[in-house]
């Protein structure tokens, strides 16, 4: 039987009518991706928070606290700018610890899980997160594995019945270690009496690292370890001088609403850059800074 020569243009428009059939016939959701254009970031569900799901009451979930700021003090750099430092201390006041757990992803950063443990004593549930560790340079002191926004250092305008009105500048720190260095609330309970978590690793090579810090513990910075200030340069007038523990909620706590703690600060600096307070056995009395 001869056979029949089909044109190649046929086909062609064939194939063509067919794949348009196909794509009429899919829904809307495979005909259209959305829209999305190069540069544009997908974007994530937010991680849920066992601690505030149905097993709350089976986890012994962390609960950090912020101090107030402490030994502030201002300094001019060589290049004229003015500094506000201020220590800070991140407490450790939930049913149990506050632990992550890094494993690398390149070269200077480690993706990280949440560790919340049980009551009971059973093993702990590991929670992915949003976190991160990246091998920090933090001179003069040496590189550290650190953990990525775990406070964050804010002034704020007010307004003139005293609130936080708009915010003004924010420090340079980023990193912090987590790490048990003073024991500032032993009576909680499970509060362990000696280090669980000691300073931060300096091993480059390392493929994975834990940090953390114990119920009662603080992980405490004096203001004048580097990056401990907020540049003031220019500023007059009232503000309040802001320190937030996980200010991206990047940590699953069982408490959110307590990771704030402020001073109020009078600027600019004056005379010597001392500095004077109304009265210094308020802890929210007004901080001055001038002759």
């Amino acid at each position: 039987m001869p056979r029949t020569r089909v044109p190649l243009r046929a086909v062609a428009a064939a194939l063509l009518a067919a794949a348009l059939t196909l794509a009429a016939a899919a829904p809307a959701s495979a005909q259209d991706d959305g829209g999305v254009q190069p540069g544009d970031e997908p974007q994530q569900p937010e991680p849920a928070n066992p601690c505030k799901g149905a097993d709350k009451e089976t986890l012994r979930c962390p609960d950090l606290q912020m101090s107030k700021p402490f030994g502030l003090r201002v300094e001019r750099t060589k290049s004229g700018r003015v500094r506000l430092r201020a220590g800070n201390s991140i407490n450790s006041r939930g049913r149990g610890p506050l632990e992550v757990r890094g494993e690398r992803i390149n070269n200077t950063s480690m993706k990280v899980r949440q560790a919340i443990y049980r009551t009971g004593g059973r093993s702990p549930l590991l929670v992915k997160t949003d976190g991160r560790l990246d091998f920090k340079d933090a001179r003069p002191h040496g590189l550290f594995w650190k953990y990525r926004h775990p406070a964050r250092f804010e002034l704020w305008s007010l307004d003139s019945e005293g609130k936080r009105k708009q915010l003004v500048r924010t420090g340079p720190k980023v990193h912090y270690c987590l790490r048990d260095l003073n024991r500032t609330a032993g009576g909680l309970p499970n509060s362990p009496s000696g280090r669980v978590y000691p300073a931060c690793n300096q091993d480059k090579n390392r493929r994975s690292v834990r940090l953390g810090t114990s119920v009662g513990w603080s992980d405490v910075y004096p203001p004048t370890y580097p990056e401990q200030y907020i540049d003031v340069t220019g500023l007059r007038g009232t503000f309040s001088y802001r320190q937030v523990a996980d200010p991206r909620n990047t940590i699953h706590e069982s408490n959110e609403s307590n990771n704030d703690a402020s001073l109020t600060v009078r600027l600019p600096l004056g005379g010597g850059g001392s500095l004077k307070s109304p009265d210094v056995r308020d802890p929210d009395s007004v901080y001055a800074f001038g002759p």
